[in-house]
């Protein structure tokens, strides 16, 4: 597989955050302390298309996984074997806003578009209400940093070649190329939480613990 994975590594911008309520909550959702991971990538389509991308059904299909449901304001939708949940707000070619909702968890990502020029636009994405627990002291904000950044990599493919194949994760978790890119993830997202006020021990420890959920395999020592 011909894949600069070094580039697509460095074309992401990670940040996490911790919040004493969940940002944006809905009442119904109980407050306390909660993360956010947050990542943003520029990719060289009008802003037009990279929503279309995000939000056309047909597409995402392509890219991600197929999704059902009413894809609007107040409408519930529903991704084939994963979350499903209500889109709270959706403002063409600016934002969307949704519930992320799997086995009774409730969290909550915001998708902001914005153009750069009439050839170049930037998806922006949030995912917050992520509990400080058990769950996030073994793999801290890779566990869902590093799976929206491989989401992110197969919209990069679509996007570049809209015809062509998607994007298998469990082969490419399993290619060289693949654990490189997922190591240096996990290892990036790892260097945003140390940013945010995380202990550096153990933050490269859930980094690896990381890596090795994604691809089976522990990363080569440093």
């Amino acid at each position: 597989m011909d894949f600069d994975y070094e580039h697509h590594l460095a074309s992401l911008q990670r940040t996490v955050q911790l919040h004493a309520g969940p940002k944006d909550a809905p009442p119904d959702i109980d407050a306390g302390p909660v993360y956010e991971v947050t990542l943003s990538r520029a990719y060289a389509v009008p802003v037009t298309d990279l929503w279309d991308a995000v939000t056309n059904p047909a597409r995402l299909g392509r890219w991600f996984t197929p999704v059902s449901g009413v894809l609007q304001t107040g409408g519930h939708y529903q991704l084939e074997g994963n979350a499903g949940g209500v889109i709270t707000l959706c403002k063409p070619h600016d934002i969307v806003r949704l519930t992320w909702e799997v086995a009774g968890n409730v969290s909550l990502v915001n998708l902001r578009y914005a153009g750069q020029g009439s050839s170049a636009a930037c998806l922006t994405l949030s995912h917050g209400r992520l509990p400080d627990d058990e769950h996030w002291d073994q793999f801290g904000p890779g566990a869902t940093g590093v799976g929206w950044e491989l989401s992110f990599l197969g919209l990069a493919f679509h996007l570049g070649n809209p015809d062509g194949l998607k994007l298998n994760e469990d082969a490419f978790a399993a290619s060289p190329a693949g654990r490189a890119f997922i190591s240096g993830s996990s290892q990036a997202w790892a260097q945003a939480a140390i940013a945010n006020g995380s202990d550096p021990a153990a933050a490269l420890a859930a980094a690896n613990r990381t890596t090795a959920f994604y691809t089976g395999k522990e990363p080569d020592p440093a």
